[in-house]
């Protein structure tokens, strides 16, 4: 049903847009608490969750893509190497947080032992945190939908719940 109703409820194409240098994608992984233990791992809150990576439009807060669910207890940054959603994104600049080091992603400067960041990495960071913060507004509105607050579905079924509920997001936004 999902397949069927969900391109009449996208407004526009996944595709990079064609000035794609100018863009700016957010990238960033949530945990969804889930039952079926066959799709999520006990993670760092002690639950069964799944780690469900989405990429936004930083200018429209859009939902671009989701991949598929991996287990709870997998990084960030080895769920994003395995998701192929860098295909997605080639040509696109793509923001992550710290998570998603050596990925190709923009992440925040690092301080090093016994050294502070310089002032121009400290204001690089403050920008990166203030654009990056889209995405965590982006997965609180999405967890406003029950669904992803306790997913019930077996199989594949969080996967099919994530994106009906970034077409809701995209719809809502849209209109």
């Amino acid at each position: 049903m999902i397949q069927k109703l969900g391109p009449l409820l996208t407004p526009e194409p996944v595709t990079p847009p064609a000035d794609a240098a100018e863009r700016l994608w957010i990238v960033d992984g949530t945990l969804i608490p889930v039952r079926d233990r066959t799709v999520a791992a006990s993670s760092h809150n002690y639950r069964f969750s799944a780690n469900v990576q989405v990429i936004i439009d930083a200018d429209t807060r859009l939902v671009v893509a989701n991949a598929r669910p991996a287990p709870g207890n997998k990084a960030d940054a080895q769920v994003w190497r395995s998701s192929g959603l860098a295909h997605h994104c080639e040509g696109v600049t793509v923001l992550g947080d710290g998570a998603y080091v050596n990925t190709g992603l923009v992440v925040p400067h690092r301080k090093r032992q016994r050294r502070a960041l310089l002032p121009g990495e400290e204001a690089d960071n403050a920008e990166h945190r203030r654009v990056r913060a889209r995405v965590e507004h982006t997965f609180a509105a999405l967890k406003n939908y029950k669904i992803l607050r306790d997913c019930r579905q077996r199989g594949d079924g969080l996967h099919h719940a994530v994106r009906a509920v970034a077409h809701m997001h995209n719809l809502a936004l849209a209109t």
